[in-house]
């Protein structure tokens, strides 16, 4: 095997309880009675090596070969392996840091700035999902190089202007800094970059370090830049996270040769690798072991496993799967607790001892009857008052009664209602699924169509903020802003209760062209306005600021006149008059969150814009900036800035607009769909100002139109008012030179 750089590697115990949780992880993976071939060592120390990985001739797959020295594994003779996960193709191993030191007895630096791992001809890359590249300091500026040692492919700027904004636990750029590595990145040189190097700042905080990690292990503490210890306890490297792959080809042309295809097991699955070529395997459903091996993947008995597969009645296992029936005697959902509910055969009882008395039965019968049945509706209401005070229907009930206006426009629905509208949550009820829920469509008692989504709810803090977002939205009144009718508390997961619209999603307008016709223009652009005036409303206008955090296609909604409503707020935050930003868990859909916001965890209102902006480009060139992005390089933001700048716009635009002419009006939205896509945000315009461009362009479309129409008879309306300016063609030909003119002017950037 290549050797993966031009040094050794020693272990690190620190290191090793760091990573406690990750290898067990790793180890319950590949835990199998059969992990590598027949005469091979699979062990290493404490470490299991499986197959394709090996130690020893004829033992591993090319590309995987590790020694073992000193009861330590090493891929390529000098990088010392941690963990194996098989069913991610995963790896991980320790690299060295780079770090340097300000001496204050000889006021000089110390350290290594340069540290290289060159995976080029192996199997492996830098993963760029798990790891971050890392840089810790004061005026301290880090980068990657990517191609030996010359060419630049990321980096970050850790400061320290304001000393007090430093937070422990917190990477954002106070005395710390994190940045994603690109994909595929096979060639890693951490470099610290000596210009910033100011004596006065490491008198006080002395080291700087920069390094690539996975993400899960380093928690920034301000004790590091003020000490030697980081390096002391790191000298010898951090873990870093390698994806691995075999085949060197997709999944779906490996299988086309069955004598190469390396998943050999009955029960296995391919997976394409995410940072390829190659793909990795791992076993179906019900089933562990080592997939790559003859028979490796073995049936799990679930029913030994009772802390993974909980049954709280009688389990049988299967090949792949087990069930869970409750005992004898009882009936209900053994899978959950208290789930077993015990049979009511009074019937029996009454039949054996009543003997020929009829009377008799029928008393019994009767009263057997209705006791079953309040016992039952009793366990029913008893359900539902858990559920409703689990789901803090208590708190809405205040915050409700707190507010008299609040009681008008949030119903309490019942579950029976619900459970009726739906005819029971059929599938085929089901309109749409998402990240917070899944939505079914419904018919009230009073014949309203509504909307029913069934909300995903993790923990109690969800729960807290679903009730306060919920009351938030209820104070929401914009025409373009789906309206909320009410909720339901007393089922498992909450009830949500929205209007219902039926004419589908702006994305399936855009991206389904085999069952919908394409949009127009001129519906496009009004579409836009009305996307923002909603999002203009929620930042400035209504009684309290409220960021969207998930704006892109599919949430948007249009009826049967193609009117536009924003929806799905379960993401949403509420922000405080006295505030602009708000430090978040970073959440939102990748293609439209905001760079800014994913670097820094600042959400602002400027992340709405960013997420708005690439709606605008989604309607200039029809294209899905999600998919364009796994079948891509770069991003669809990133390739219309680059077509917007050479002066090649129309290669990119979608071909159906340009069908109603409207050169004018795409330029002006092009322009400003730029302005919206600006890395930083105080670069960006505020939704307000956009939703005032968009809507003084339409007038100006509006003005078009009746200046064509008028023409001829030597008149034409003016841009504002539409007041007819009598004169001759020339006149209006000016008139009109001038309108178009400030039109333009609407994109200049925001101050």
């Amino acid at each position: 095997m290549q050797s993966f750089s031009n040094s050794g590697m020693a272990s690190i115990p620190v290191l090793l309880l760091q990573l406690h949780l990750l290898l067990l992880l790793g180890a319950a993976a590949v835990a199998s009675a059969n992990t590598s071939l027949p005469g091979c060592v699979d062990k290493c120390g404490d470490i299991t090596i499986p197959y394709p990985f090996g130690i020893g001739p004829k033992c591993f797959m090319e590309g995987f070969e590790v020694t073992c020295n000193n009861s330590k594994p090493f891929l390529g003779g000098n990088v010392e392996l941690i963990d194996v996960v098989l069913p991610q193709g995963l790896a991980h191993v320790y690299w060295y840091i780079s770090w340097v030191c300000y001496n204050n007895s000889n006021n000089n630096f110390t350290g290594n700035t340069a540290r290289l791992m060159d995976l080029k001809g192996t199997p492996f890359k830098f993963s760029d999902t798990r790891n971050k590249f890392t840089t810790i300091g004061c005026n301290t500026l880090a980068y990657i190089l990517s191609s030996n040692g010359q060419s630049y492919a990321s980096g970050c700027l850790a400061t320290c202007s304001d000393i007090s904004s430093i937070i422990n636990g917190s990477c954002n750029g106070m005395g710390c800094c994190q940045t994603s590595i690109p994909k595929g990145f096979v060639y890693y040189n951490s470099v610290i970059d000596p210009r910033l190097n100011i004596s006065s700042v490491y008198q006080v905080y002395p080291c700087s370090y920069s390094f690539l990690a996975d993400e899960t292990w380093y928690q920034f503490m301000a004790s590091d830049i003020i000490s030697f210890d980081f390096y002391k306890r790191n000298k010898n490297g951090v873990p870093v996270a390698l994806d691995w792959a075999v085949g060197g080809t997709s999944c779906e042309k490996a299988k086309l040769n069955t004598t190469s295809y390396l998943c050999l097991s009955d029960h296995s699955k391919c997976t394409d690798s995410p940072n390829g070529p190659g793909y990795y395997c791992s076993c179906s459903v019900g089933y562990e072991g080592n997939p790559y091996l003859p028979n490796g993947c073995q049936d799990i008995n679930e029913c030994g496993l009772p802390e993974q597969y909980p049954c709280y009645g009688t389990c049988l296992n299967s090949l792949g799967s087990y069930t869970c029936n409750c005992p004898e005697g009882t009936h209900g959902n053994a899978l959950i607790e208290a789930g077993c509910i015990r049979d009511k055969s009074v019937l029996g009882t009454i039949i054996l001892t009543a003997g020929g008395v009829g009377v008799g039965i029928l008393l019994l019968l009767g009263s057997s009857a209705l006791i079953w049945s309040k016992l039952k509706e009793r366990n029913v209401k008893k359900r539902k008052k858990k559920f409703f005070c689990k789901n803090r229907g208590l708190l809405l009930q205040q915050l409700v009664s707190s507010d008299e206006s609040l009681v008008e426009r949030m119903k309490i629905f019942k579950l029976e209602e619900l459970e009726k509208a739906t005819n029971n949550f059929d599938s085929t009820r089901v309109v749409g699924k998402g990240g917070h829920g899944t939505v079914y469509k419904g018919i009230l008692s009073d014949q309203r169509v509504v909307a029913i989504k069934r909300s995903k709810i993790a923990n109690q803090t969800e729960l807290d903020q679903f009730i306060n977002e919920m009351v938030i939205l209820s104070q929401i009144n914009h025409r373009n802003v789906v309206k909320l009718f009410g909720c339901c508390l007393e089922s498992k997961v909450p009830l949500l209760v929205y209007e219902f619209i039926s004419g589908g999603t702006l994305y399936n307008h855009l991206h389904d062209s085999q069952h919908l016709p394409p949009l127009s223009l001129q519906d496009r652009l009004r579409i836009a306005a009305e996307i923002a005036s909603a999002l203009s409303y929620l930042h400035s206008a209504a009684s309290i600021s409220i960021y969207h955090r998930d704006v892109k296609s599919s949430n948007i909604l249009l009826d049967e006149s193609y009117t536009a409503k924003i929806s799905d707020f379960g993401a949403s935050r509420s922000i405080p008059l006295n505030r602009t930003c708000v430090t978040t868990a970073i959440q939102g859909t990748y293609g439209y969150l905001d760079p800014e916001y994913y670097q820094t965890g600042q959400l602002t209102e400027k992340s709405d814009v960013y997420s708005f902006g690439v709606i605008l480009l989604e309607l200039l060139t029809g294209k899905d900036p999600i998919s364009y992005s796994r079948h891509k390089d770069g991003t669809l933001a990133l390739e219309f800035i680059c077509s917007l700048r050479e002066n090649h716009l129309s290669d990119i635009l979608d071909p159906h607009i340009f069908q109603e002419g409207g050169e004018e009006e795409i330029e002006t939205v092009a322009s400003l769909t730029e302005l919206c896509l600006r890395l930083k945000g105080e670069e960006r315009p505020t939704m307000r100002e956009v939703e005032q461009k968009l809507e003084t362009m339409r007038r100006f479309r509006r003005s078009k139109h009746d200046f064509n129409v008028l023409q001829n008879g030597g008149m034409t309306a003016g841009l504002l008012g539409k007041i007819p300016i009598k004169g001759n063609a020339s006149d209006s030909t000016r008139q009109y030179s001038v309108e178009k003119e400030f039109l333009l002017s609407l994109v200049e950037e925001p101050r």
